[in-house]
């Protein structure tokens, strides 16, 4: 994804104005969803897939694949298994989270080594902090509307920079404005959880 960006960025640079909107757009998304709940199980790619293949209802262990008796044709086939599921819908939301990120690393720099090294630490680091996130998640739930502003804030930062022939946003400002967002979501989140407790 980042070799691709890359590329598209070096030989076509209108192709930023496409990750601009993409960010803005989904800012606005994530601000509108906030509060509702996601059902796993009403997945378009789950559905896709029960569609298409056989498969059964049960674990089998570590297996992705068993070989069982379809009720329709009475002969042995191959069944997929829900481990193999779950594996999907996470390699989906990986592919998602670098469908996501990438044009917002893009809005920043375009060197591919900072956007690679950078997306590389994003990842070790969110898989590291994950099980300690998840444990608080509940105490930082207006984080989600801080998020959705900090995507529109850097699709429009694109808007500014290239679209509208302004200076460029200085990296001090910007981070700055990054972390004032963050504080502010984190901070309006404990007020709201230690009040609502």
């Amino acid at each position: 994804m980042i070799g691709l960006g890359a590329t598209l960025v070096s030989q076509f640079s209108w192709v930023l104005y496409i990750f601009a909107g993409f960010l803005i757009l989904t800012g606005i998304k994530m601000w509108l969803s906030v509060d509702k709940q996601y059902e796993v199980g009403n997945s378009p790619i789950l559905n896709f897939i029960k569609k298409r293949f056989r498969v059964t209802d049960q674990l089998h262990a570590e297996k992705f694949w068993v070989k069982q008796t379809d009720p329709k044709t009475n002969k042995l086939a191959w069944f997929m298994t829900p481990l193999f599921l779950a594996l999907i819908m996470i390699e989906f939301v990986d592919l998602i989270f670098a469908i996501d990120s990438v044009p917002a690393i893009f809005a920043i720099t375009t060197d591919p080594f900072i956007v690679y090294t950078s997306n590389i630490f994003a990842i070790l680091g969110l898989r590291a902090l994950y099980f300690a996130l998840s444990a608080m998640v509940d105490r930082f739930h207006y984080l989600k509307y801080a998020l959705a502003v900090l995507l529109v804030f850097i699709g429009s930062k694109i808007f500014i920079a290239v679209g509208l022939d302004i200076a460029k946003i200085p990296p001090a400002l910007s981070l700055s404005i990054t972390f004032a967002i963050l504080f502010i979501g984190i901070m309006y989140s404990l007020w709201k959880t230690k009040r609502s407790e």
